[in-house]
This record gives structure tokens, sequence and C-alpha cells, in this order.
């Protein structure tokens, strides 16, 4: 996240509008790399989504907390089905490969759709709360 001051120098931080709409997407663009390349982006990116959504869940701008969590939950829902099914599963490698395909049916489209949606959203600097500085 980029933070600047205002033209003057002086004044309240703000969080740009650009830096904001890249925050938004970050989420969405590592589901889709994890859901072309499981191995090994897709472990990777399970543990560095956690990373990821705790730096933008509670961004000044709340657009991008907003499209980082429409992000996390097919995400997290499909890792939780990949638990509970995959306890189930014999030898061999067709099941982990249907597996994956119906995850990635449901997350790339989802995230496209999210990309396309954060780019067509208009996007304003945000001020950065004083209180926010205190912390």
């Amino acid at each position: 996240m980029t933070e600047t001051e205002n033209a003057e120098g002086k004044g309240p931080r703000v969080v740009t509008a650009a830096s904001a709409r890249f925050a938004a997407k970050i989420f969405h663009y590592g589901n889709i790399a994890a859901m072309l390349v499981p191995l090994p982006l897709g472990i990777f990116w399970l543990g560095a989504s956690m990373l990821v959504y705790a730096m933008n869940r509670h961004n000044p701008n709340p657009r991008v907390g907003h499209y980082t969590q429409t992000g996390a939950t097919p995400l997290y829902g499909a890792v939780g089905l990949v638990v509970v099914v995959a306890t189930f599963f014999s030898r061999g490698l067709m099941p982990w490969v249907v597996l994956w395909i119906f995850c990635a049916v449901i997350i790339i489209p989802w995230s496209i759709y999210q990309l396309v949606q954060i780019q067509r959203e208009e996007w304003h600097d945000t001020p950065i709360p004083a209180e926010h500085d205190k912390k």
C-alpha cells in the first residue's frame, strides 16, 4: 500500500486511488495463479493469502477490504472442501485432478469477474485518519 502526503507536504496522509485499486486486485491475482499452477503455487498461496488478507482487510479504503473478502471466501471454502473430501480419497491421482478442476471452475471465473468489477469501479484517494498514526 502506497501512502503519500498531500501536494504541499502537509496535512493528512492518503492512500492513493491507484494503490487502493491494486491492493483490491492482489487477492484475486493470487487465486488465479494458485488455481492455474496448484503445485507449488497453490500451497504457497494458501499461506501467503492469509498475510495478504490481514494486510488488506482493514485498509483505510473500505472497498479494498470488501474485495479482499470476496476473494477469500471462495478460496477458503474450496480449501475446506478439499480437506473434507480428500479425507475419503483412496490411492490414485484422478480424484485429486477432478477436485482441482472443480475448484478451478469455481474460483477462476469468480476472480476474473471481481477483477473486472474492481477495474470498472471509480476509486478515490482515501485519507488516513489521524488516530491511525498514533497506534
